[in-house]
């Protein structure tokens, strides 16, 4: 029964409230004004003003991500809708919970061309899981609760809402939450048992068992890394993660063999490569993941577990597929595996190790160190050194070098504790996203690693952050080049370096005071560990700019298109493995 009438922005105020909602990141145009006389009007639900919508977006990302919960965003129609499409489409690669609200005009003149429009729903609907535009004040509300399930369930994802400006300032009734049925969406939580028991029967006889897991099991909830830790252990078998998958199992433990990948540990390709039983758990096969897709883990049986029923046999065939949420999925198998009194091989299992061990002992993620330059390895080992011990730390990255070496050498110990763009690869990502962790963990310590080229995508945020007082961290490898194009033209293209030296770069320190903020530099190894100690003492947000080595790659590396067995080591290697202008290993 309808309760009270108001205005259709009233009720999606309302609706945010009744959804749990807190925080809600935006910025304002005349399409929304409505909305925004709403919030102006009621102090329950927060309104973080960003500097352009794109940011708004990696901003909620990075709250959703970190919190568990569905993040909010807020933009105008036009250019505002289209502002946000980027990082839409981030947010749906990856996998995260979040609702957009996009203003719209009058519903007589969509279609007509009229001043800000755009085809929001058309133009979004390839890159979110699902889009509305609302044309009636009494689905108003339906929708939004709908909206809101239909990102946090099953596996999550971004929705937008499209609202014309006369729906927002019509008059109608208020429908409150209820539980949303929707006739064809209803994920499948719990997973078959008789396939599971097949599963738990199938790793019971493996001689070379892995364990490769993703983002997923952040997803599932904190209960699923624990079960994931605690599945492991009873196994002994090996872990691997992907990089959207770090923090769900502890790097720091003796199980953890590194993440998998194109820029992976050797160890944990080596042993994708050559194992017998590979259980996937709720990560997609995705090509920089699997390379060769007719060379990958030739000889394992895989079992995939997910909740996302399209991402079965996408990419790699599977024999086993068990569909149902991770931690659901989990604790009923190692409830079987108990029961079943199953136990892996422990001859078999030891040498397994022993050969793992083996390629442990290359040590891939070394690097030369003259003492003398700033290698930017060095510069993640001590960021992570002197921040370890740290109650609550969160980590964003930008998208290039830096973020592989955040990846190889920072150790995360829980979940959604580290938030990067993985599988859309955006430039720019990590400082709002940043933003949206620290609005979300006030007394936490948030470091965006960045690169120099990357931090300038979304610079402007830092007026965001000084508005807003949040005491925000930027810690910038500076290598005065788009480090990952440099690194590709000089493997693929005869060191060419077209258009990816940086000759115009700000002062980052004088840039870090004009936006109230403090300002670092480190330019030798014996001055990083006083400047990073500054930068995370310090109440106030910081940029921090670390000159390092301007030649140093990412290694070890799989070129594209290559095998998980056809890894470069460094510079010296590609001499015996030559790379081909399709990415191929040339043996």
């Amino acid at each position: 029964m309808a309760d009270e009438q108001m205005n259709g922005a009233e009720i999606l105020i309302k609706a945010l409230h009744d959804q749990g909602v807190e925080v809600v990141f935006g910025y304002p145009g005349g399409a929304v004004l409505p909305i925004y006389d709403a919030i102006f009007q009621q102090n329950k639900l927060r309104h973080i003003l960003v500097r352009q919508e794109g940011g708004a977006v990696h901003a909620a990302e990075g709250y959703a991500r970190s919190t568990g919960k569905v993040g909010c965003v807020l933009v105008t129609s036009g250019p505002g809708a289209t502002n946000a499409v980027t990082g839409l489409l981030d947010a749906m690669l990856d996998s995260i919970p979040m609702v957009c609200l996009t203003g719209q005009v009058p519903t007589h003149l969509i279609g007509n061309d009229a001043f800000q429009e755009a085809d929001t729903t058309g133009i979004t609907r390839p890159c979110t899981k699902h889009n509305y535009l609302v044309k009636d004040i009494k689905d108003l509300a339906r929708v939004v609760h709908e909206a809101f399930h239909v990102a946090k369930s099953g596996r999550p994802g971004p929705v937008v809402i499209d609202l014309p400006k006369d729906i927002l300032m019509a008059l109608g009734d208020y429908v409150p939450k209820a539980k949303v049925v929707h006739k064809s969406y209803n994920p499948q939580v719990k997973g078959e048992t008789a396939k599971i028991k097949a599963a738990a029967k199938m790793l019971a006889g493996a001689k070379k068992p892995i364990i490769y897991a993703g983002g997923g099991v952040i997803n599932s909830g904190p209960g699923a890394s624990q079960l994931l830790t605690q599945l492991a252990h009873l196994t002994g078998a090996p872990v691997t993660l992907t990089l959207m998958g770090l923090g769900a199992f502890p790097g720091s433990d003796k199980q953890f063999i590194g993440m998998l990948g194109m820029h992976g540990t050797y160890e944990a390709n080596m042993a994708m490569h050559d194992c017998d039983v590979m259980v996937c758990i709720g990560a997609r096969f995705d090509d920089r993941v699997t390379g060769r897709l007719d060379a990958f883990s030739p000889n394992s049986k895989k079992i995939h577990i997910d909740i996302d029923p399209s991402s079965i046999n996408k990419s790699i065939m599977v024999d086993l597929p068990v569909i149902g949420d991770v931690a659901h999925v989990l604790e009923d198998f190692i409830k079987i595996w108990k029961t079943s009194q199953h136990k892996l091989d422990a001859k078999a299992l030891k040498s397994w190790w022993k050969e793992i061990d083996g390629w442990r002992a290359k040590k891939c993620l070394s690097y030369r160190d003259d003492k003398k330059t700033i290698m930017p390895q060095y510069a993640i080992e001590r960021l992570y050194e002197l921040t370890k011990e740290r109650k609550d730390v969160f980590i964003t990255t930008e998208v290039g070098q830096h973020q592989m070496w955040a990846a190889q050498h920072f150790k995360f110990e829980k979940p959604n504790h580290f938030m990067t763009s993985g599988g859309l690869g955006t430039m720019g990502y990590g400082l709002p996203a940043a933003m949206g962790v620290q609005v979300a963990n006030p007394k936490a310590l948030v470091i965006d690693i960045a690169g120099e080229a990357s931090i300038l995508m979304n610079i402007q945020e830092m007026s965001s952050i000084a508005q807003y007082r949040l005491p925000v961290k930027v810690f910038i490898l500076n290598n005065q080049y788009m480090g990952m194009v440099r690194q590709w033209q000089e493997l693929l293209h005869g060191s060419r370096y077209s258009e990816s030296y940086m000759e115009s770069l700000p002062d980052f320190v004088k840039l870090a005071e004009s936006f109230g903020a403090k300002g670092l530099r480190a330019t030798k190894p014996d001055e990083l560990d006083g400047v990073i100690k500054e930068m995370i003492e310090s109440d106030t947000s910081v940029i921090v700019d670390v000159a390092v080595d301007q030649a140093e790659n990412v290694y070890p590396m799989i070129p594209s298109g290559a095998a998980h067995n056809e890894m470069l080591f460094g510079p010296d290697d590609k001499a015996n493995k030559p790379v081909s202008e399709e990415g191929m290993v040339l043996v």
